[in-house]
Order: structure tokens, then sequence, then C-alpha cells
């Protein structure tokens, strides 16, 4: 693969103990490489494990086996301390549900994630979560609460203040499923514009096909297994950069054109 890697699983397998003998494997033996820059959708039915494939990629879930790295760096050769400094830094996070803190403004939910990193003045990260608001559509909500937004603008918020530390990696979990087809559209939509505007690779996971579009690639889920992945019909980003190219096996990839991280 030319160009970085961004996240890669190598052989990985995630075994949950249940108790009294039982267990559940939620992922076996799963290889896959993500490239810095790319945006992947990572689909399957409940319970095919695409959600735990993101945990693991994340650092927040052990592996039962195999070996998970994060730009070259071995998660599980870190402390705790270490990984959770790399998550901070490194990785934004968009879940399913907003979980905004409800006595915080807009701007102090965005804000929030820059008070667990290195100092900063308070001004530098007002300015940026401004900047970024700014971008989502919401300049005018800066001031307001959460309960005084839309389901899909709490999203939007969430999005900001993942991008609030300047993260290169945007790990975003069925962000989508709770809001109506419309507003989900706009959603995806605004995870597009980041990724051309930004540069920032983005793994999406989702349950929804349709929202797999030109130039995402899919991995599909299925059982705790991958299925090959392959670039969306339509092959060119929006952002002008040169379509993806995929080995057989579905497992590598060459990217082309992106964009230098620039917020």
């Amino acid at each position: 693969m030319q160009g970085n890697t961004m996240i890669k699983l190598e052989s990985v397998t995630k075994v949950y103990e249940l108790g009294r003998g039982a267990t559940v494997i939620a992922a076996k033996d799963v290889s896959l490489e993500i490239g810095a820059g790319e945006f992947v959708a990572i689909v399957g039915r409940s319970g095919s494990g695409k959600t735990t494939v993101l945990n693991l990629a994340a650092g927040l879930t052990r592996p039962t086996a195999g070996r998970v790295t994060l730009d070259g760096i071995d998660l599980w050769r870190l402390t705790d301390k270490e990984q959770s400094r790399l998550r901070n830094q490194k990785i934004g996070f968009v879940f399913q549900f907003p979980s905004l803190l409800p006595t915080l403004t807009v701007l102090e939910n965005v804000i929030l994630p820059t008070t667990f990193g290195p100092r900063e003045s308070r001004a530098a990260a007002r300015a940026r979560a401004a900047d970024l608001l700014e971008r989502i559509g919401l300049s005018d909500k800066i001031n307001v609460y959460p309960r005084q937004l839309s389901a899909g603008q709490q999203q939007r918020v969430v999005i900001a203040r993942s991008l609030i530390n300047k993260p290169e990696l945007l790990l975003a979990d069925e962000p989508t499923s709770n809001l109506d087809e419309k507003t989900e559209m706009e959603i995806v939509g605004l995870f597009r514009e980041l990724h051309a505007t930004l540069g920032v690779t983005v793994v999406l996971v989702t349950h929804t096909r349709q929202l797999v579009s030109a130039g995402m690639r899919a991995i599909e889920m299925a059982e705790g297994r991958v299925a090959a992945p392959q670039l969306a019909i339509g092959g060119v980003p929006e952002n002008g950069s040169r379509p993806v190219e995929y080995a057989k096996n579905g497992l590598s990839a060459t990217v082309a054109g992106q964009s230098e991280l620039s917020y």
C-alpha cells in the first residue's frame, strides 16, 4: 500500500466469556487495512461484528488473538495512560447517541475534549470550536443547550466535538441509526464533506447499505468475519482524487491524491 496505513488488523479474533464455559466469538480471524485519508464504511447486520471491529481498531477492546496497529503503533504494547493519550489526540469518536452534556452549551460541549489533552489557551479552543460549528452549519447555535436542538443538530455538534483535537482518524458507530431518512443523508453528506476538505480518515459503521456512495470503500461483515472490501459504484470521490485500487483479495489498497490535513 502506498502512503501510510492508518488501521491494520492482523488475524484478529475477539471472544467474550459469558461464564459457565459459554463464549461468543464476536470477531474471527479478521485481517484488514485502512489507508490514511480513506473513507471506509463497515457494513453488516446487527451482530455481524462490525462494532467489535471498530472498538478493536480504536483500542477500546483487547483482542483475544492477533495484532492491532494504529498509524504503525501496536496498541496493546502501550500502557492504559498512553492509549488514552493516543485516542484523545489521534481519534475522534461519533457514537449512535449524541451523549452531549445537558448543562453545557453547544460551544462548551465541543470544547470539552480539549480539557483532557495538552494545555492550550481557552481562547484558541473557543476559536477552533466556533470554526467547526460554522463548518457544520450551526454557528447560530453556539450558546444554546442540547435540549434546544433537533436530533440531527445534536449529532452535528457531536461531529464537531469529535474534530476539536484535530484527529487524523474519525470513527463513527451507527451515527445515523436514530435519525429520519432525510437527516440521515444530511449527516452522511457532512461526513463526506469533512473527509474531502480536511483529509481526515473516516471509518463509518452502518447496517444501511444505501449510505455507501461514490468514493467510499465498503467492508462487509458477516458472522464476525470480513467479506471482500470493494469500491462503491461511481468510483471517483467528490474531492477529485483518483479512485482507490484494490488487490484481488480485498485486503490491500493504493490511495492517491489525498488532501492534506489542514484544520
